[in-house]
């Protein structure tokens, strides 16, 4: 892949919200910086994402210095919020996961809660070094990620986003195409590649910085929400379940593990360091 180059970089402070893309983010061990720190719990300390409230995708969060972050969502008043004191943690639940962090201020808690119509409040992970392994079965030891929802990063590519739209355009929803990635919530977006040739890759270096592909991504209702609207569909699940099915998973993209810390850069050369047998 003489030719390919990361195409875009997307950071989202807080879990299931709008992020940022900007030229450049530093990679740290537990993912991109500033990189889903900030995550939304129900009462009892659930995780709460875009899967149950859609209408988180209309909100956004920006990264401000520090680490805090400042709040927008239509027909509400733009709030920042600070890195909170560590001063005592709360165990909160991602999926299987028991993790703790520190509570974010009232404020915030009643700003998303506000917007959603439901009591959620909103936490930090305050230590992402220590507080949340990656999964065992694909981590090596000490390795950790942060609030996303199993690996550090998320690498999807141009070219199998057009594969997967001519499917999507030969199906059942027409209509519903051509997708935009944006339903995809990837951290890097690669150019220049072969449809599907990340299906192939065990370690690749984008710029700087070496991965470990971990494994694909197995897709959820998220992707069926359009995140200009909140409005939901059919799409790409209804397509992926025909032609993208690994085991009981709907495929989508691959994980990534950092294997060093630097900084990437939009228009970086990639490199592919290793791909499995056939």
């Amino acid at each position: 892949m003489p030719n390919s180059l990361l195409h875009a970089v997307h950071v989202y402070p807080v879990k299931s919200v709008a992020g940022c893309a900007p030229n450049e983010v530093k990679v740290e061990p537990w993912g991109p910086a500033g990189d889903r720190r900030w995550m939304l719990v129900d009462p009892a300390g659930r995780v709460v994402t875009q899967r149950p409230q859609p209408h988180l995708a209309l909100a956004r969060a920006e990264l401000l210095p520090g680490g805090g972050v400042r709040l927008s969502a239509p027909g509400r008043e733009a709030l920042s919020v600070a890195v909170p004191e560590p001063a005592a943690t709360t165990v909160v639940h991602i999926w299987k996961d028991k993790v703790e962090a520190v509570e974010a201020d009232a404020g915030a808690h009643a700003w998303f809660s506000d917007y959603l119509g439901t009591e959620v409040r909103l936490v930090h992970l305050d230590d992402p070094a220590r507080r949340r392994p990656v999964d065992p079965g694909y981590a090596k030891p000490g390795e950790t990620v942060s609030f996303a929802d199993g690996f550090p990063l998320l690498v999807t590519t141009l070219a199998s986003l057009d594969a997967l739209n001519s499917l999507v355009a030969q199906g059942d929803h027409p209509d519903e195409g051509p997708l935009p990635m944006s339903r995809f919530r990837p951290n890097v977006v690669l150019d220049g590649t072969a449809p599907w040739a990340e299906d192939g890759w065990r370690r690749i270096a984008i710029g700087e910085v070496t991965f470990r592909v971990a494994k694909p991504c197995g897709r959820c209702v998220v992707t069926t929400t359009d995140q200009r609207t909140a409005e939901r569909g059919k799409e790409p699940l209804r397509t992926l379940a025909r032609h993208r099915r690994s085991g009981d998973q709907l495929i989508f993209g691959q994980n990534l593990v950092p294997e060093g810390t630097g900084t990437l850069r939009v228009g970086d050369p990639v490199r592919i360091l290793g791909q499995n047998l056939v």
